[in-house]
């Protein structure tokens, strides 16, 4: 009978060489495209990791498609004709109106993009538009998120110096210093965010099908990814947060130590206090949480997570993306219920309206 001699050395050197081998198989395999946006929630980044877990795909769908096609009406009628408004009488400008018409082009900018993302939801994650406007669409996405953010800080501040020092605020705040910061926060967002053009489509050989919108299959630009999140977390919503809720502060105490004051000054404080309604409603339900999940999602996720962890976060991508998109229609209500002006340009602008068209009927009579 022969008995074999086993080498524990050569048992070693089989289990490197498997061991590397396996490890040149995953890192030449190709990452491919994907959207930054995307990257940065890691939506299904870990589902490779286990074959077992079905995907969110139907609900994802349906829920994308229904929320964008919502936001693209109300946004496109509330933003249009508020910038209609803005820009017929716009030699009424006042610094504040400046930040509300550069609010409502980026709005604009955004939804004209939606029915892009709609139409792909809607071919159930099929990509026909070409790699430019797969590119363009996650681009416009965060330039109207942190121009948004930005814009409603310098707004805010414009407020707090209209109450709290109402002195200098009729020499430093001008009409001309008011597009001179609504230029800064096109051009800083705009340069800030190009990372956002750096991906495109892609094909995907699993399902056929030419993908946009769609996250990474692996992990090997998590650091990356990290650092981006860090920065778009602090200097893009962080940053004017704490600037919004300085200046609100100030203008509370301000307006609690004055209750016996003239009418007009009584009539600015109530727009002031409209005014921080609506804005703290839209960061609590459209920033906050889209910031606190993709930043909890990128910072917790693990290849152990079990299916129903993973699928849940995958789902509250989906919510907090949509709940961030949809700032583009408490815009509209920042216009109107900010202040007595803009309803005052509303009304001038349907009385000369009128004006117009009861004067070419009567030329038309003569």
């Amino acid at each position: 009978m022969e008995v074999t001699v086993i080498d524990p050395v050569k048992i070693c050197e089989m289990i490197f060489n498997s061991s590397v081998r396996s490890k040149d198989l995953r890192t030449s395999r190709p990452a491919g495209t994907h959207t930054l946006m995307e990257q940065l929630n890691l939506t299904d980044v870990m589902v490779g990791n286990n074959s077992n877990c079905s995907t969110i795909d139907d609900f994802r769908n349906r829920v994308y498609t229904t929320t964008y096609s919502i936001i693209t009406v109300v946004g496109l009628v509330g933003n249009g004709l508020a910038l209609v408004v803005l820009i017929k009488t716009r030699s009424q400008n006042s610094p504040f109106h400046i930040y509300m018409m550069n609010l409502a082009m980026s709005d604009l900018l955004f939804v004209l993009t939606l029915p892009m993302r709609v139409l792909y939801y809607v071919k159930k994650g099929q990509w026909d538009l070409g790699d430019f406007l797969c590119r363009i669409s996650s681009y416009t996405l965060y330039v109207n998120l942190y121009c948004s953010i930005y814009i409603m800080a310098a707004m805010s501040v414009t407020r707090f110096m209209a109450i709290v020092f109402p002195v200098q605020n009729m020499r430093l705040v001008t009409v001309k210093r008011a597009r001179l910061v609504c230029v800064s926060i096109w051009l800083f967002i705009s340069v800030s965010s190009t990372p956002f053009l750096m991906s495109g489509e892609k094909f995907d050989p699993v399902t056929n099908k030419t993908k946009c919108f769609e996250p990474p299959s692996s992990t090997q630009q998590l650091q990356k990814l990290k650092k981006m999140n860090y920065f778009a977390l602090v200097v893009g919503f962080v940053v004017p947060f704490l600037v919004i809720l300085i200046c609100y502060v100030g203008i509370v105490r301000v307006l609690v130590s004055r209750n016996n004051v003239a009418r007009r000054q009584s009539e600015t404080g109530s727009k002031a206090i409209r005014m921080i309604v609506i804005v703290l409603l839209t960061f609590l339900i459209c920033f906050m949480p889209y910031h606190i999940q993709r930043t909890v999602h990128l910072y917790l996720i693990t290849p152990y997570d079990t299916c129903s962890y993973q699928r849940g976060m995958q789902k509250s991508v989906v919510v907090t993306l949509s709940l961030a998109a949809a700032n583009t229609c408490f815009d509209p209500l920042l216009y109107f219920f900010s202040g007595e002006s803009f309803r005052k340009r509303v009304s001038s602008f349907r009385i000369s309206g009128k004006g117009k068209l009861q004067q070419r009927e009567e030329s038309q009579t003569m």
